[in-house]
């Protein structure tokens, strides 16, 4: 018999509405009035503005390594808008303006780079997972979700994020065919920056898309431009949509750039180029969105002063707060690391808690130990 060939379900796309000259496509522009997009803008321009705040923070010693997410504003926030309260949000850690946008506190955030895990927690109902380091290991999370979503018969829809470098990783595959196999409602956004901290893109794989790898697995992919807000917006919308109606995962590539170190613990000069960083700036995400908001006649200079002062503002109270957060209990209570994890304390921990307090000097006395816990539960 001859070969034959065989037909794929799915084609790959790119979709890109929004230039980096302000210029748009009218046919797929999004129907988003004044007030949609002036809140969408809102809050990428507070998470640029609390980025830069951290790394200031973390130059003086407030606060310890962190990963910044400039540049990453237009797939985060541009995603998270299409899903609703009950849906679930699961990120990654460069995902600042999501998250602030769902409702996590700056105060909170801080409180988290800072060096406590009580930051990490999520605030009180959101459906949110905390932020997650581990590379790729959220994306199984997020598949069991969805998966527990179909078994339940509910609508819900599950968001989750990931690098081009989590990509290459045994559990985002693992999750991406969980996600295909059970037909689970999840989104797979992946921020393609370029780098899995200092390797290139083509030192990681040899396919030309991280989004063509959808097809493999049975499920639409598409390539988005990252640094276009209205591209990742219309992208994400037609992906929930189809979830929440029972049509499986979808894997979202947004092609981005990292305008930063990985961390602040990383040199970047050392594999990347001037030229290159130059390139990419010119395709920066809040540039060409300013422009399509004054073009729209949404906002004006002034409009952008002054929500740049209101913002700054809100960022030096939230650091106030936070660091005097930090100076009273439980986050001042170095003993407080044993709590909560166990209902019962095993005697080693019993045993390593006695040590530490009488290293430190603290009163471990009954009367002591309650009058603590009362100002923990407080």
């Amino acid at each position: 018999m001859p070969r034959t060939p065989i037909e794929l379900p799915y084609k790959l796309e790119y979709l890109s509405i929004l230039d980096e000259h302000g210029n748009v496509d009218s046919k797929l522009e999004p129907k988003l009035d004044g007030k949609e997009l002036k809140a969408m803008y809102r809050w990428m321009l507070y998470a640029r503005r609390v980025d830069e705040r951290l790394l200031k923070l973390q130059r003086q010693g407030r606060i310890g390594t962190f990963p910044q997410s400039s540049g990453h504003e237009a797939i985060s926030l541009g995603s998270v808008v299409n899903i609703q309260e009950n849906d679930w949000h699961v990120p990654a850690y460069r995902e600042l303006s999501g998250m602030l946008y769902r409702g996590w506190t700056l105060e909170g955030i801080l409180i988290y780079w800072m060096g406590y895990e009580e930051g990490a927690k999520p605030p009180e109902g959101v459906n949110d997972l905390p932020i997650a380091v581990p590379i790729a290991s959220q994306l199984l999370h997020a598949a069991g979700l969805g998966m527990a979503n179909n078994l339940k018969g509910d609508k819900n829809v599950v968001m989750t994020y990931f690098g081009d470098g989590a990509s290459s990783e045994g559990d985002c595959h693992e999750a991406l065919n969980f996600a295909a196999v059970y037909q689970a409602p999840v989104v797979f956004m992946c921020l393609n920056n370029q780098y899995a901290i200092s390797v290139p893109l083509s030192k990681q794989m040899r396919n030309e898309t991280i989004a063509q790898r959808a097809m493999g697995y049975g499920m639409p992919g598409i390539r988005v431009d990252g640094n276009d807000v209205l591209a990742v917006y219309s992208a994400s919308k037609e992906a929930v949509e189809r979830a929440r109606n029972g049509g499986g995962p979808t894997l979202i590539e947004g092609l981005t750039y990292r305008y930063t170190p990985h961390t602040t613990a990383d040199d970047p000069s050392r594999y990347r180029t001037d030229a290159e960083c130059q390139t990419w700036l010119a395709k920066e995400p809040l540039i060409r969105f300013e422009k399509y908001l004054k073009n729209k006649k949404v906002m004006t200079d002034a409009d952008f002063k002054t929500m740049d002062e209101e913002i700054s503002n809100e960022i030096d109270q939230a650091i106030i707060k936070a660091e005097e957060a930090c100076k009273h209990p439980p986050l001042s209570d170095p003993l407080a690391m044993f709590d909560n994890l166990y209902a019962t304390l095993p005697a080693h921990l019993v045993e390593q808690r006695a040590e530490l307090a009488k290293i430190l000097g603290i009163d471990t006395s009954e009367k002591k130990t309650e009058a603590s816990a009362v100002g923990r539960g407080s």
